[in-house]
């Protein structure tokens, strides 16, 4: 790096010679000499001059407009095969790692140009650190959603489940994730989420989903009737898949009700609360028909007198 900056200082030297031979390049040397930036930092053996004059800055544009050719010469030659969708996530990625690339750049250009960048990240210490606590969440974010695009836990079109709260995933993001509820409510999730916080996805396997039905019926019904009817109230609903077959479990004997589970898949479990309140409607009505009882909860009670307690 040292090398680099005496060579840069040379051909700077060099150039400056040659245009202070006239009066036009003598205002044009004062005018890149001109000191946007000068002021010293520290005391004593610790003191460090910063100084930003006008042709470091044209410089740092200069090679920053060759970079974005640059990058942008890359990022088709990379991209000119790739499949649609990975398209999409190198685009992300590189969006990002483009931003890194131009702050490597200009430290580098200034450093070789004569600039103090070790003063200037001295003087600017404390700023950088609370700058740095400030973008912590931030910069999890970004790391974040580049996991996700590149292990691919979770994708557009996805049903998750995040803290309690379903969506459809709709838009992937660098930063954040945005998804729709069932209630057409959107739902934007930071990305740093997904890594403290267990996500459920709901159709990575595939969008058909097993869903459940819970119902308890009084003691002493025919419970082979009871099953009969569950599964003709799920065959029934357009929504439910053939197959896998609907499948009912007697799953125990409770307090005040004999306690059944109706098993079902739907393509679509985004939605799948219709079907349920449906099933649910078709198992009352078939439940009245055939004079199956749905028991309201039993407790017993003792009382106990003063009067025989005394006794």
């Amino acid at each position: 790096m040292q090398n680099n900056t005496e060579h840069t200082q040379k051909d700077t030297n060099a150039i400056e010679e040659v245009l202070q031979e006239t009066s036009f390049g003598k205002g044009l040397q004062e005018f890149l000499d001109f000191k946007i930036i000068d002021f010293e930092y520290g005391t004593g053996a610790d003191a460090h001059q910063i100084i930003l004059r006008v042709k470091y800055l044209i410089l740092v544009v200069l090679v920053m407009i060759m970079t974005t050719f640059l990058l942008r010469w890359i990022k088709k030659l990379v991209t000119r095969r790739l499949p649609n969708e990975d398209k999409v996530k190198f685009n992300t990625v590189f969006s990002f790692t483009r931003w890194i690339i131009y702050l490597v750049v200009i430290l580098i250009v200034l450093d070789a140009s004569g600039f103090n960048v070790t003063a200037f990240f001295a003087a600017s210490a404390a700023l950088l650190i609370g700058i740095g606590l400030a973008l912590q969440t931030l910069f999890q974010d970004i790391i974040s959603g580049i996991f996700i695009l590149i292990d691919r836990s979770v994708q557009v079109g996805d049903i998750i489940e995040l803290e309690g709260k379903v969506g459809r995933v709709e838009e992937i993001k660098l930063r954040t994730t945005r998804a729709v509820t069932i209630d057409n409510k959107v739902l934007i999730i930071p990305n740093h989420q997904y890594l403290g916080n267990s996500l459920y996805n709901w159709t990575q396997n595939g969008k058909t989903t097993r869903e459940h039905v819970t119902i308890g019926v009084a003691y002493g019904s025919d419970v082979n009737l009871v099953k009969e009817l569950l599964l003709k109230a799920a065959k029934s609903h357009t929504m439910v898949l053939k197959y896998p077959e609907p499948l009912v479990l007697f799953e125990n004997f409770g307090d005040s009700a004999l306690e059944f589970r109706l098993i079902f898949s739907l393509n679509d479990s985004f939605i799948g609360a219709i079907p349920k309140s449906d099933l649910r409607f078709e198992i009352d009505k078939l439940f009245r028909a055939n004079n199956i009882t749905i028991p309201f909860p039993q407790r017993d009670i003792h009382i106990i007198s003063k009067s025989s307690e005394s006794q």
